[in-house]
C-alpha cells in the first residue's frame, strides 16, 4: 500500500470507501448495540456534517472535539478536517481547569461534546468565551434550547452510495491535521500540532508492521481514549485496512467485550497489562494438584520458547498439552482471534510481556510521543525482544545524542507546540526533536533507559533510574503504585499504596522489598518507605489521562513525608 501518494487523511479515507462493500459493516458501538454504521453510513453522514460545519469555520478554524469512544468520533473527526478545520481532542476526564486553559489557548469555533453530562463540564466556560460560534453534539442536550446546537442524530443518509464528493479537499501534506494537548505531567498541558503527513507516514509503518497478522476483515476493539494521540492514529490505520471496528463499553467491561467481538488487534497503555498480569497472576497462584503442575509449565516453557531456547523433545510434548489445555482457554477469553496486543504510552515492564507471550497472550512494545505522531518504533511480530521498544519506523531517522538522549527526525515529527514558540524552540532544534528520553541501540532495536528529566543522581555521582525500580515494585502483587525518591540523598525511599486486598498483610511487605533489593545495586537499594491509602488516579489530578503518574505533582504534595524519612540516617 503506497501512502505516500496521498496528500492527506481524506484522500485516504475516501479511497478505501471505494474498495468497500458500502453496506459491509465499519463501526459498532458495544455501549449501544443499535449503532452500527456501515462504511456508506460513514461517508455520507461526513459528508453532511461537514457542510454543516462548512457554514460556520474558516479554513484552519480550531474544532474541540469532547467525547467518550464511539463511531461519531470518527464521523465527526473526518467531518471537520473536510470543513478544513483542525480537530482538538480533549479527554473527558480533564477538570474543569484543563478545559478552561484549552479552549483559552486554541480559542475553537465550534465544540463537539457527545451528551449532556460532557457539556455541563464546558458549560460555563463556553459561554465565557466569544470565539465559539456553534455547539454541535451527538445527542439531544436538556440544557440547551434545540435551536441553540446542532444534533448530528438529524443527518439524514444520502440515499446513493456512489455519490462522489462535491468539492475539491486543498489539503496538503504539511498542513495541520488535529492539535493534540499533552496530558500535562508538569504545568500547562501543550498543545501538538500534528500534519496529515505526519499521521500519514505512521500509518505507513504501522501498516508494514501489522502486515503479516492482517485479515480479509481485520477486528479491532478500541477502549484507549481517542483523544490519545496513540489510538487517534491507529483509527487511521483501521481505515486504511478496511477494518472493522468495536468501540469498548469501558475498562472494566474489556474483556467481556473481547470475548463478545473476538478482536485480532488491540491497543493499550502499559497500566492495562500490568493490572491484566496481576488477575492472572493471581489467578494461577490460587491452583492447586495438576493445574499448578501445568500452569507452570505453560509459564515455564513458554518463556523459554518465547525466548528463542531450544526445548527437549519432552519439554516439546508439555508444551503442546499446556497449549491445548492452559493456553487455549486463556485465548478463548479473550475471543479466541487474538493476533497480538500493542503496547505503547509509556514503559512495559519486560518480566509482563514475557509472561504475557509466553501464556499465549501474544504482546509487542513500541514507543512514541505525541510530537511523533505518535510512533517512533515498534517491535515486530515475528521477533519480539520484549526488553526493547523495537525498530524505528522507516518513516523517521533516530540517533543517540552523546548524553544518551534520543533524536527523531522525520515526517511524523510535529509542526510545533500550538501559541508556544518558546516550548518548540527548547525540543525542536534544526530538524531534531529532542525527545527527553536516555536509550541506546543493541542490534537495531531501540531501548529506552530513562528519562532525561526523572534519573536521580547519588552523592556519588551515580544516575539510577526512579521507573526501573518503580516497576520492580509494582511487579509485587501486593504493591499497587510507587513512587521512588532520592535525588542527591544519601540513600532511596519509596511512597508505596498497597493493593486492596493485601493491607492486612503489611508484616509481608519488608520481607517482599528485601526480596528485591538482594537483585539490586547498593545505591539502588530502598532503605525506607511509607504508605498512604488513597491510590493515585485522574480524579485525584495525580494521573493522566494516560495513566501515567504525576511523579512532580506527587513528590511535592508528599514531600515533607518523604523528608522525613532522611531525619534518623539509621
Amino acid at each position: 500500500m503506497n501512502f505516500k501518494k496521498y496528500n492527506n487523511l481524506l484522500e485516504l479515507f475516501f479511497e478505501q470507501y471505494e474498495k468497500q462493500p458500502k453496506d459491509k459493516i465499519f463501526l459498532s458501538d458495544l455501549k449501544d448495540k443499535n449503532k452500527i454504521f456501515s462504511w456508506h453510513d460513514v461517508k455520507s453522514k461526513v459528508l453532511k456534517l461537514s457542510n454543516e460545519i462548512s457554514k460556520i469555520i474558516q479554513n484552519g478554524d480550531r474544532c474541540l472535539l469532547i467525547s467518550e469512544n464511539r463511531p461519531e468520533w470518527m464521523i465527526s473527526d473526518l467531518s471537520i478536517m473536510l470543513a478544513g478545520g483542525i480537530t482538538v481532542p480533549a479527554y473527558t476526564t480533564y477538570l474543569s481547569r484543563d478545559y478552561e486553559y484549552i479552549i483559552n489557548d486554541c480559542n475553537p469555533s465550534v465544540v463537539f461534546v457527545s451528551n449532556d453530562e460532557q457539556f455541563s463540564k464546558i458549560k460555563t466556560i463556553c459561554e465565557r468565551n466569544s470565539s465559539i460560534k456553534k455547539i454541535f453534539s451527538f445527542e439531544k442536550l436538556t440544557c440547551l434550547d434545540a435551536n441553540s446546537y446542532f444534533n448530528i442524530e438529524k443527518l439524514t443518509l444520502i440515499e446513493n452510495p456512489g455519490e462522489k464528493i462535491k468539492k475539491e479537499i486543498n489539503i496538503k501534506r504539511t498542513d495541520p491535521a488535529c492539535i493534540i494537548y499533552t496530558s500535562g505531567t508538569q504545568g500547562n498541558p501543550k498543545g501538538v500540532i500534528l500534519s496529515h503527513g505526519g499521521i500519514l507516514s505512521n500509518c505507513e509503518g504501522g501498516y508494514e508492521l501489522l502486515k503479516p497478522i492482517l485479515e480479509k476483515e481485520t477486528r479491532f476493539l478500541t477502549w484507549l481514549p481517542l483523544s490519545h494521540s496513540y489510538e487517534h492514529a491507529v483509527q487511521f490505520i483501521q481505515i486504511a485496512v478496511g477494518a472493522k471496528v468495536f468501540y469498548a463499553e469501558s475498562i472494566d467491561k474489556l474483556i467481556k467485550n473481547m470475548s463478545y467481538c473476538s478482536p485480532h488487534i488491540m491497543t493499550a497503555v502499559p497500566r492495562f497489562y500490568q493490572n491484566l498480569y496481576q488477575k492472572i497472576n493471581s489467578t494461577f497462584n490460587k491452583a492447586t494438584g495438576l493445574k499448578k503442575v501445568l500452569v507452570k509449565n505453560t509459564i515455564n516453557l513458554g518463556t523459554k520458547k518465547f525466548q528463542n531456547l531450544k526445548l527437549s523433545f519432552w519439554e516439546k510434548v508439555m508444551n503442546l498439552i499446556v497449549e491445548k489445555l492452559v493456553r487455549s482457554k486463556i485465548k478463548k477469553q479473550f475471543g479466541g482471534s487474538l493476533k497480538t496486543f500493542v503496547s505503547g504510552g509509556g514503559a512495559l515492564d519486560a518480566e509482563i510481556g514475557t509472561f504475557l507471550n509466553a501464556i499465549g497472550l501474544p504482546t509487542l512494545q513500541g514507543y512514541g510521543l505525541t510530537e511523533t505522531s505518535p510512533v517512533v518504533s515498534c517491535n515486530p511480530i515475528d521477533n519480539i525482544r520484549i526488553e526493547t521498544v523495537g525498530i524505528p519506523f522507516k518513516c523517521n531517522e533516530v540517533i543517540i545524542a552523546d548524553d544518551g538522549e534520543i533524536l527523531v527526525k522525520g515526517e511524523n515529527v510535529m509542526l510545533g507546540y500550538w501559541n508556544n514558540e518558546e516550548e518548540t524552540k527548547k525540543v525542536l532544534k534544526n530538524g531534531w526533536l529532542y525527545t527527553g528520553d536516555i536509550g541506546k541501540f543493541e542490534k537495531s532495536y531501540l531501548k529506552i533507559t530513562d528519562r532525561k528529566k526523572d534519573i536521580l543522581i547519588t552523592p556519588g555521582g551515580d544516575n539510577i533510574s526512579p521507573l526501573k525500580l518503580e516497576n520492580m515494585l509494582t511487579s509485587l502483587e501486593m504493591i499497587d503504585q510507587a513512587i521512588v525518591y532520592g535525588d542527591n540523598k544519601p540513600y532511596l525511599v519509596a511512597l508505596l499504596i498497597l493493593n486492596k486486598e493485601f493491607e492486612d498483610k503489611k508484616d509481608n511487605l519488608e520481607k517482599e522489598i528485601e526480596n528485591i533489593n538482594k537483585n539490586l545495586m547498593r545505591v539502588e537499594k530502598i532503605k525506607k518507605y511509607f504508605l498512604i491509602k488513597e491510590n493515585f488516579t485522574i480524579e485525584n489530578g495525580m494521573m493522566t489521562p494516560t495513566l501515567k503518574l504525576k511523579r512532580f505533582k506527587i513528590i511535592n504534595k508528599y514531600k515533607k513525608e518523604f523528608e522525613n524519612l532522611y531525619l534518623s540516617l539509621s
